[in-house]
């Protein structure tokens, strides 16, 4: 009989992210605000004992980091699945361990009365 392998999935919910995106010219120009939400499914040891040092997991500033600091350095994105893809590619980048990348953008500017308009793409490790 095989086992699944075990995983641990890290998640980082609700940052709100200036970036730029959009397709229209009042969009272009100006950053937008996006909250963004990730879950990022890792390969996981047998065991965590008390002692386990902090390389047998994945530094949640790490995924922070993929969803500003990467971002504001990338430029321009005409959609907001290009920005999921990027961040979904430097989770990959950053760590080998990293199985499955689910990305969360709700479009900030466009709600009307409080609701949570945008899209949500999972990737995995090819």
């Amino acid at each position: 009989m095989s086992y699944a392998p075990d995983t641990l999935e890290l998640e980082v919910h609700d940052l709100e992210v200036q970036v730029l995106t959009g397709i229209y010219s009042e969009e272009t120009h100006l950053p937008q605000p996006l909250r963004i939400s990730l879950t990022v499914l890792l390969d996981a040891p047998a065991h965590y004992a008390p002692d386990t040092p902090l390389s047998a997991s994945k530094n949640y500033l790490d995924l922070k980091h993929a969803a500003t600091d990467a971002l504001s350095t990338a430029g321009h994105f005409t959609l907001i699945e290009a920005v999921a893809d990027h961040i979904a590619d430097t989770l990959f980048l950053q760590d080998q361990r990293v199985r499955r990348v689910k990305v969360k953008i709700v479009k900030l500017a466009i709600a009307e009365a409080g609701e949570a308009i945008g899209i949500t793409l999972v990737r995995h490790r090819r």
